[in-house]
């Protein structure tokens, strides 16, 4: 690893208000720059650990190519492994099952261990149910068996989770949330979006359908490069708000939304930390709104300070990027009524994500109206923000009579598979389309 990338943090709003608002919104746009890590270059000890859990229930017989692309994809992934990179492989039913290595605990990625690894996948055959709690309970008692900074799990499911209740599944969440991240993958239309959503959601990864199982392998190697380009993990959003303003929400909003207002660790005084997980080069956006106290005209303040914090040795930090939000209160309208541009498109996008979650629930409660209704609001900011790739899903499920306003009819049929992709994909978001002239407003 060539150690923790540069970080830049940047601040978008429009910081003027009318007289007696009390929202302020801000757009904080972070970069991380230099992390880049050669393909072949090690891993040092205890830097980075990857636990690959596999479904291998009854039902990845059917069709008999989903379980051996699963093994195509776990073993691909296992091949993205740097040396030096902790790693177990998990097979999960309606229990959790330690693949490899043979005895409890975490191998060291190697030529040896790697092909190890890959020889054990070759063995999976698929009986028994689903217990995705478990599985993730199994991969959390690996991870403690190492001391790794960036702890980083793939799960893929194609199945819903019928050996635990939800409320079982919900506390298992909660008890491993902060100890890795996963990103989620169901394979196939038999599993439920919620249920996978929630698990990433929580733990800061990623999720999607893989429709065909011939699409795995790719996939799966995509996920483990990515986490093979992390360099710093545990970096935390802190906000520091003035006396008398609260955080109304902190959301992360690209590339994919997510909500971490729930996620706050109070950094007392009036400061919290929010949880953004693990950072390679990227850039990511994420939508701030504080509630302040009403000024009168010509009043001006900080309504709250942006602090980026990376984790150092013996319990020490470091922010690595600052940056401020504003609020000055006038009597000129064309100030005031003036919306940020990224502050609207994304506002647009987190309205996007949540009309075709509640448009499709409706749909699936036979709703016809709130169905219609919703759809074709997500029609129309879908052609408003220029999300093309949205658009095209949403025409799969509605018949578009008028995009710019939003008249649709539902479909009478639709494949369960496009339903299902359009719901997991509602929440990966567009980054807004930086002018020449753009720079921060504060």
């Amino acid at each position: 690893m060539t150690g923790a990338p540069d970080f830049a943090v940047e601040v978008y709003q429009n910081e003027y208000l009318s007289a007696g608002a009390t929202e302020v919104n801000a757009i904080i746009t972070v970069t991380a720059s230099g992390a880049g890590t050669p393909a072949a270059a090690p891993a040092p000890a205890g830097t980075a650990a990857e636990v690959i859990i596999v479904d291998t229930s009854g039902s990845m017989h059917v069709p008999r190519t989903k379980l051996s692309s699963a093994k195509q994809a776990t073993a691909a992934a296992v091949d993205t492994l740097r040396d030096g990179v902790a790693f177990a492989v998990v097979a999960g039913t309606d229990e959790a099952r330690l693949i490899y290595p043979y005895r409890h605990g975490l191998a060291v990625a190697s030529p040896q261990t790697r092909a190890e690894a890959k020889q054990a996948v070759t063995k999976l055959s698929a009986n028994g149910g689903t217990a995705i709690g478990k599985w993730l309970r199994l991969a959390d008692s690996l991870f403690e068996t190492q001391p790794s900074s960036m702890r980083h799990a793939i799960l893929l499911t194609d199945g819903q989770n019928m050996h635990e209740t939800p409320r079982q599944l919900t506390r298992t969440i909660e008890a491993v949330t902060g100890h890795f991240v996963c990103d989620a993958r169901g394979v196939g239309t038999d599993w439920e979006v919620k249920e996978l959503r929630q698990i990433a959601d929580a733990l800061l990864g990623t999720v999607d359908i893989v429709a065909e199982p011939e699409g795995l392998e790719a996939d799966f190697r995509d996920m483990a490069a990515s986490a093979m380009n992390k360099a710093v993990a545990d970096v935390s959003l802190r906000l520091w708000t003035p006396q008398g303003a609260t955080i109304k929400f902190v959301k992360q909003v690209e590339p994919t939304l997510s909500d971490l207002t729930g996620r706050r660790t109070e950094r007392p005084p009036r400061s919290g930390d929010y949880p953004t997980g693990s950072w390679g080069s990227e850039t990511r956006d994420y939508h701030v709104c504080v509630q302040v106290p009403a000024a009168a005209t010509g009043e001006k303040m900080l309504a709250g300070r942006v602090s980026l914090v990376m984790p150092g040795p013996d319990g020490a930090e470091t922010v690595v990027g600052k940056g401020n939000i504003l609020a000055v209160w006038t009597d000129d309208t064309a100030l005031s009524t003036r919306i940020n541009r990224e502050v609207a498109h994304y506002t647009g996008q987190a309205e996007l994500a949540d009309v075709i979650q509640e448009g499709l629930e409706a749909r699936k409660a036979g709703d016809v109206g709130t169905a219609t209704a919703k759809l074709g609001r997500a029609v129309q900011l879908a052609t408003e923000t220029g999300h093309s790739d949205t658009a095209k899903l949403l025409a799969k499920v509605v018949d578009v009579e008028d995009a710019k306003t939003g008249t649709v009819r539902l479909k009478r049929k639709v494949a369960t598979v496009d339903e299902m992709t359009l719901d997991t994909r509602s929440s990966k978001t567009m980054r807004v389309r930086k002018k020449s002239n753009d720079s921060p407003e504060s």
